[in-house]
């Protein structure tokens, strides 16, 4: 398990977090989570133990939790299990390994997201309900169970793409309101993502087998739009399908930084030249030019390991690894 001795020196420092503030146990998964935030009241048909936080510190790094109905990043994933099973999660739930659920560092709890292993196409929708992975360059931490659909147990870690699904987090959030006439309001059908096939998912241990497998918020235009609650996504989590995309190449990279000055990014290029060869590139985003500054393309998750560390230790405390 990748992120295991990571997440057991987040608990041994949980104590440390949050400098003159009372809520020492943050994480831990033996106590109550004391995050808070300010998050708007749910609704009645929200989940009772919806938070996003307040900005905390592990291992000197400083997190900063925030509401977020359009994340969709690359990275890697790790998963943990039997060390927190049955503990509580970050916002006051009972951690189940054989759940599909994940950890996140910022993302609003719960909230729901599409995990997609980039490296054997297995695509997978999961809740979010937990903090972490606290170890560098990992952006999410799966339950054991998630890392068994996306074929990533026995391996520890793969390269994903996390997309968060925003109808179904804002029902979960309280951010979805009945209309006048009372009716739940419809889910937005999602563009087609291309070719895909499905097989069934099959039930954790102990759990009832399913007579129907229905959707999530439905790819297909030709199938109709259905009302989206908050029991309805808890229940359609648990008889999902796992879906599969193509698989294509992709390459690990420590990014560094991204600047909107050309020369910002040359500056950080040049200071990183002990460490080992920057290239700045430029890329669009929401239509304005950044310029990003990477090493690689790196041959492995362990290799991506040692340039983080090593671009960090030259102080670039905000560098990441990332998937292209």
């Amino acid at each position: 398990m990748a992120s295991r001795g990571g997440r057991l020196a987040m608990l041994l420092l949980s104590g440390t977090m949050l400098a003159g503030c009372s809520e020492l146990n943050l994480f831990a998964h033996g106590a109550k989570s004391a995050m808070g935030g300010e998050s708007p009241p749910p609704s009645a048909s929200a989940s009772s133990n919806y938070k996003v936080g307040k900005p905390y510190q592990v291992a000197g790094i400083w997190y900063y939790p925030q509401e977020d109905f359009a994340y969709d990043e690359t990275g890697i994933a790790s998963w943990y299990g039997p060390d927190f099973h049955a503990k509580l999660t970050a916002n006051g739930e009972t951690f189940d390994q054989n759940a599909v659920s994940a950890a996140h560092k910022t993302l609003q709890m719960p909230s729901v997201a599409r995990v997609t292993n980039l490296e054997n196409g297995r695509s997978i929708i999961v809740r979010i309900n937990d903090r972490g992975p606290f170890v560098n360059g990992r952006i999410l931490d799966l339950s054991r169970r998630s890392a068994q659909l996306l074929g990533m147990e026995g391996k520890g870690t793969a390269k994903v793409r996390v997309q968060i699904l925003s109808e179904e987090s804002r029902a979960l959030a309280g951010k979805i309101k009945p209309d006048a006439a009372g009716n739940e309001p419809k889910v937005a059908q999602a563009a087609p993502r291309g070719s895909v096939q499905a097989e069934s998912l099959p039930p954790p241990p102990g759990a009832k087998s399913q007579t129907s497998t229905p959707e999530l918020a439905s790819s297909d235009p030709g199938k109709p739009q259905r009302g989206l609650t908050v029991e309805a996504v808890e229940r359609e989590l648990a008889a999902q399908e796992i879906k599969s995309v193509p698989v294509r190449t992709t390459h690990l990279y420590v990014q560094a930084g991204s600047f909107s000055r050309h020369d910002n990014a040359n500056r950080l290029a040049a200071r990183l030249t002990s460490v080992g060869k920057a290239q700045v590139s430029q890329a669009n985003v929401q239509g304005k030019p950044v310029f990003r500054v990477r090493l690689g393309p790196l041959q492995s998750v362990e290799d991506a390991d040692r340039m983080l560390d090593a671009v960090m230790a030259a102080g670039t405390q905000d560098a990441r690894v990332v998937v292209d």
